[in-house]
């Protein structure tokens, strides 16, 4: 995976994130983007599910700018963020999710066909900002977020392990 790639992930993620009791709500084939990679291991990624704002309602987007609109304090504000990609999108950050290679099923590829790698450094910034805030509201309540981000990522270290162990 490339730091700040966009990509599809393979339906198996989602299999292990709900046999760790965990949701992922709605798993279409949508693209995440592997924004930062973890602390504990280079190999594993936390990647955002996207979807396209085109496809929303005009009530779904009023709910997206409400949470947006939340004081900075307010973990809230952290759930969502529009920003332009291969079009206008929404990122899904509370629905943030550990991956390793394994769970990679295909780059998303931009309209030159090529594998489109997230540039604008203003929308990383505030991606990262976002993340970094769920992750830590996270690591204080494990398993506060419904796609259960602590067991699913535990589990991915420890398949890391076994995978270097070959």
């Amino acid at each position: 995976m490339v730091q700040n790639g966009m990509y599809y992930v393979k339906q198996d993620l989602y299999d292990i994130v709900r046999s760790l009791k965990g949701d992922v709500g709605d798993p279409r084939h949508r693209p995440v983007i592997c924004l930062i990679p973890s602390e504990e291991s280079e190999q594993l990624f936390w990647a955002i599910p996207m979807g396209n704002l085109n496809h929303r309602t005009n009530s779904q987007i009023e709910r997206i700018h409400k949470y947006m609109s939340y004081p900075d304090n307010d973990i809230r504000s952290c759930y969502y963020h529009i920003g332009r990609t291969t079009n206008d999108s929404i990122f899904f950050i509370s629905d943030v999710l550990p991956v390793i290679d394994k769970y990679i099923e295909a780059e998303h590829l931009g309209a030159d066909k090529k594998h489109f790698i997230l540039k604008n450094p203003v929308l990383i910034k505030e991606l990262q900002r976002k993340v970094y805030r769920v992750l830590s509201y996270e690591n204080s309540s494990p398993n506060r977020f419904r796609q259960h981000i602590t067991d699913t990522k535990n589990y991915l270290l420890e398949e890391l392990v076994v995978i270097e162990r070959k």
